[in-house]
């Protein structure tokens, strides 16, 4: 398969590395285009810088795999490749392996899954890979924890799944999470649906008239249960499919009242709660 590799991590992370070596070994054809700078917390936002109204795309070396830094967002690189920037439009786009995990409703700011879903968006079956490993906050000038990180992990899993992936439907997304554990300390790989909120929150430390202090912090209370949150927390490492945005059909906002349309008399309809 044509495999295209993006990250939110920026093109020297070591997740981008690991995650490009794990499907090369199974002889796919390989190219890597990641932002030049880190692009944590972008979403599907679609950002470039151009000289002269040109986009650069600098080549670098990965280990002889063809390998370009970007000036964009991980998205935009997903709109790239769909329109054969970096050669045929890839069979997979690949996002990833991101430094912490994207897990929760919080994966709708993550510029991992973004790149993703912006894949899909333009048909392209598309897989983010996460690793659960600590990160600094925003706000923290405390040291993070030196732990080992085992790439490899969410390499080798996010490898497994491509035939899986190859399968299913055109614009299906996969979001991969794996906890920081070595292979054989892995307890399987689960299906989770997302957990309500993420492992951090916004707060407010400071606000007056003129100004406001925001902080993010770790969120202390238990996901419930089978989320996928939870079940990274016991040692899982969990899969949930995505989709891109579409039209909501549930019938309490279609057929229930909640949505009305109107005929102004002019043909053009005015909605109205």
């Amino acid at each position: 398969m044509r495999l295209l590799i993006t990250n939110d991590d920026g093109i020297g992370a070591p997740g981008i590395r690991a995650l490009a070596e794990a499907v090369a070994r199974d002889g796919h054809d390989v190219t890597v285009a990641a932002p030049q700078t880190e692009f944590s917390g972008a979403g599907a936002a679609l950002t470039a810088v151009t000289e002269q109204g040109r986009l650069v795309l600098e080549p670098v070396e990965f280990d002889g795999i063809t390998a370009f830094a970007v000036a964009a967002s991980p998205a935009y690189i997903a709109v790239l490749a769909a329109l054969g920037v970096f050669g045929p439009p890839p069979d997979i786009l690949l996002s990833g392996i991101n430094q912490g995990a994207n897990v929760g409703h919080a994966i709708l700011h993550s510029g991992t899954v973004g790149a993703a879903l912006t894949a899909a968006n333009e048909g392209i079956r598309a897989l983010a890979v996460s690793l659960d490993v600590p990160t600094a906050l925003p706000h923290e000038d405390r040291a993070v924890p030196v732990v080992e990180q085992h790439w490899p992990t969410a390499g080798a899993l996010a490898a497994r799944l491509l035939p899986r992936l190859a399968a299913a439907p055109a614009a299906t997304v996969l979001n991969l999470n794996a906890p920081n554990l070595p292979p054989p300390s892995l307890k399987g790989l689960r299906r989770a649906a997302p957990a309500p909120f993420g492992q951090v929150r916004m707060a407010v430390a400071e606000a007056a008239q003129d100004f406001a202090r925001i902080i993010v912090e770790v969120r202390e209370e238990p996901a419930p249960p089978g989320t996928d949150l939870a079940l990274l927390a016991e040692g899982y490492a969990t899969v949930t499919a995505l989709r891109p945005p579409s039209e909501d059909l549930d019938p309490l906002v279609v057929g229930g009242g909640l949505f009305v349309v109107e005929d102004l008399g002019d043909g053009q309809p005015r909605g109205g709660a």
